[in-house]
């Protein structure tokens, strides 16, 4: 603990019409995770981004297999997570973006310059009773605004 004052307290506030972040993998806790950001969204008059990230699999070899198109999945998540937290259509302050590459990557990146990153955390890092999950940790870790994490129940 320093003894050096603190500058302006309106830095660790949410700031009117900013953006909010929220991470959607269509697990549970994304949902969870982005109903709390709509909630937080409509009342701090700030716009919400929901991010959906797709990748390949490591060992891809580069073919297509039956037509199989994870950007398109990338896409029914998301309009499916639309359908789930606002029943069909929502609302004007918000917006969807689907990325490809590294969930953390591409979240933190999406983050940039956010008031708020919110992520669901399955905490499925391969140990019985991790509390974050990797892409949680990596977020937490590396991004430059503040990250709420929504565990499940």
């Amino acid at each position: 603990m320093t003894d050096e004052p603190l500058t302006d307290e309106s830095e660790d506030r949410i700031h009117p019409g900013g953006r909010i972040v929220v991470g959607i993998d269509g697990s549970a806790e994304s949902l969870a995770a982005l109903r709390r950001g709509a909630r937080m969204a409509e009342r701090l008059g700030c716009s919400l981004v929901g991010v959906t990230v797709w990748e390949y699999p490591p060992s891809w070899p580069g073919y297509v297999m039956g037509g199989w198109d994870p950007e398109r999945d990338a896409r029914t998540i998301a309009d499916d997570a639309v359908r789930e937290v606002w029943g069909g259509t929502a609302p004007s302050w918000y917006s969807t973006v689907i990325r490809s590459g590294s969930a953390a990557r591409q979240l933190i990146a999406e983050a940039e310059d956010a008031e708020m990153l919110i992520v669901g955390s399955r905490g499925l890092g391969g140990f019985t009773g991790l509390l974050l999950g990797s892409v949680s940790r990596s977020v937490v870790e590396h991004a430059d605004c503040p990250v709420l994490v929504i565990h499940g129940s």
